[in-house]
């Protein structure tokens, strides 16, 4: 199902469609995740557009719907990383189909225009099937389980790749 995923670029004047997504992923899955959809869903249009001015968001799309989404925010991060994914989720209804890959293969592709060579991210210790999604695309943990500060008594493991040019 791979090819009949797209990619978007979302931007700043795109924050009513990242905020569809990303609200939608609050809201299913609410365990996976820092934020929470109380707080975020109260959030102004000029909230919105500051959060996307410190990422660039990604949204694979499938028969004209955004069934997963992805942020991207260039840094010097830890283990060598020189960009950070975040907010990783997709649809249920498009888990195993392609949908992350897809969001993965426009990461690689625009790698070296972005600066986004050294992926880190951050993932639930207890979230085994993310974890194993991430490991069947490439990435391996660096480090040692973190405490979460948003989330007292929760840990988090640090996964890196490399992009694949």
């Amino acid at each position: 199902m791979t090819e009949s995923m797209s990619v978007d670029l979302l931007r700043a004047n795109d924050w009513q469609r990242y905020r569809a997504i990303r609200l939608r992923s609050l809201e299913i899955n609410p365990e996976a995740f820092g934020g929470s959809f109380d707080a975020e869903s109260q959030w102004s249009e000029r909230e919105w557009r500051t959060e996307m001015a410190k990422f660039v968001a990604l949204v694979a799309v499938h028969d004209e719907v955004d069934v997963a989404v992805m942020t991207v925010e260039v840094l010097n991060g830890d283990h060598g990383t020189t960009c950070w994914i975040g907010g990783c989720w997709s649809d249920p209804a498009v888990r195993g189909k392609g949908a992350f890959r897809a969001l993965f293969t426009y990461v690689d592709a625009h790698a070296a225009e972005f600066g986004w060579s050294k992926q880190g991210l951050g993932v639930w210790r207890d979230n085994d099937s993310a974890i194993a999604a991430y490991k069947a695309l490439g990435f391996d943990f660096a480090g040692e389980p973190m405490p979460s500060s948003r989330k007292p008594g929760l840990f988090y493991i640090h996964m890196i790749r490399d992009s694949i040019l």
